[in-house]
C-alpha cells in the first residue's frame, strides 16, 4: 500500500516509547497521525511536534476508543494505518510467597482479568473498530486494499518468563488474533499483523541504566547481535514496512536481535 502524503494513521500509546517512534516515522513519510494515549501532556506535545492530532483515549474503555476514532477521522479522514502499542497489565507469579501470612498466595483472577483487558481485549477492540471504519471506506489501490492494522505482541508470547503469567499469555493471545482476523478481513482488503519486540530502549528500560547499571549491562549482553537493546526507531521502521508492503499479511514478526538463539 502506497503511503501517500496526507494519508491518515492512528497510533495508540503514541506519547512514548515504541508508539512515539512509530508516530514519528509515519509522520516523516507524510502521514497525518492521530495519537491515542492517556498521557495528555506528552501526547499533545508529540502530536504538535509531528503535525498530527491527539485524542485522550483509554484503551480499556469501549466508548473512549469509539470517540477517539471519531475524533481522528474528523481531523484527518479514515485511517488507513493503525498501530496498536498501548497496553496495561500487572506482574506476578501464579503462586507467590506471602511473608505476612507465611504461606503461598495465588495471583488473583482480578489481576489476570485486568491484564487480559489491557492487552488482549484492547487489541481486539482497537483492531476491530479500526477495521470497521476501513471496511466502509473506498479501496486505496487496484488490489482493493483498504488499510493495514499492526498489533504489538512481545517475545514473551513465545518465551514467557517468571512473573509473566499474565503478560506472556495475553501477548500470545494478541498473536492468536492475527490469523483468524486476517481471514475474516481478507475479502475486505484489510491486512493485520503483529510484531513481537524483544528488549527495547524505551523510557521505562532506560531508567534502569542509572538505577541498576549491572542489570543494564547484562540485558545488553543478552542480545546475540547487536549487543545492545533495540532502538525504538528500529521497531518503527518495521511498522512502516509492514504498512507499505501489501504482501505482508497474517504474520507475526519477532524483532529481538535473536535473543531466542541458543548460546554457543
Amino acid at each position: 500500500m502506497e503511503l501517500t502524503q496526507g494519508m491518515a494513521a492512528v497510533v495508540t500509546g503514541g506519547a512514548s516509547g515504541l508508539g512515539k517512534a512509530s508516530a514519528q516515522a509515519l509522520a516523516d513519510l507524510g502521514l497525518k497521525v492521530t495519537i491515542f494515549d492517556v498521557n495528555e501532556e506528552a501526547g499533545e506535545a508529540h502530536a504538535q511536534a509531528i503535525g498530527g492530532t491527539f485524542a485522550r483515549v483509554d484503551i480499556t474503555d469501549e466508548q473512549s476508543v469509539v470517540d477517539g476514532f471519531a475524533a481522528a477521522r474528523a481531523a484527518h479522514g479514515q485511517e488507513r494505518v493503525t498501530v496498536h502499542c498501548a497496553m496495561t497489565s500487572r506482574r506476578g507469579k501464579t503462586l507467590g510467597w506471602d511473608k505476612q501470612n507465611n504461606c503461598y498466595k495465588r495471583l488473583s483472577t482480578e489481576d489476570y482479568a485486568f491484564g487480559a483487558e489491557g492487552i488482549l481485549v484492547s487489541s481486539y477492540r482497537v483492531a476491530s473498530l479500526s477495521a470497521l471504519g476501513m471496511a466502509n471506506a473506498q479501496p486505496v489501490n487496484e488490489d482493493g486494499e483498504r488499510g493495514c492494522i499492526t498489533l504489538t505482541a512481545s517475545v514473551a508470547a513465545q518465551d514467557g518468563q517468571i512473573g509473566q503469567t499474565i503478560y506472556g499469555s495475553c501477548k500470545a493471545g494478541v498473536n492468536g488474533l492475527v490469523l483468524p482476523m486476517a481471514r475474516d478481513l481478507m475479502d475486505l482488503g484489510i491486512r493485520i499483523n503483529s510484531v513481537m519486540p524483544g528488549i527495547f530502549a524505551t523510557p521505562l528500560m532506560l531508567g534502569m541504566k542509572d538505577r541498576n547499571p549491572q542489570m543494564w549491562d547484562q540485558l545488553n549482553a543478552s542480545v546475540p547481535f547487536p549487543k545492545r537493546l533495540g532502538h525504538p526507531e528500529e521497531f518503527a521502521s518495521l511498522i512502516c514496512e509492514i504498512a507499505r508492503n501489501s504482501y505482508i499479511n497474517a504474520h507475526q514478526f519477532r524483532l529481538d536481535g535473536a535473543i531466542r538463539m541458543p548460546p554457543r
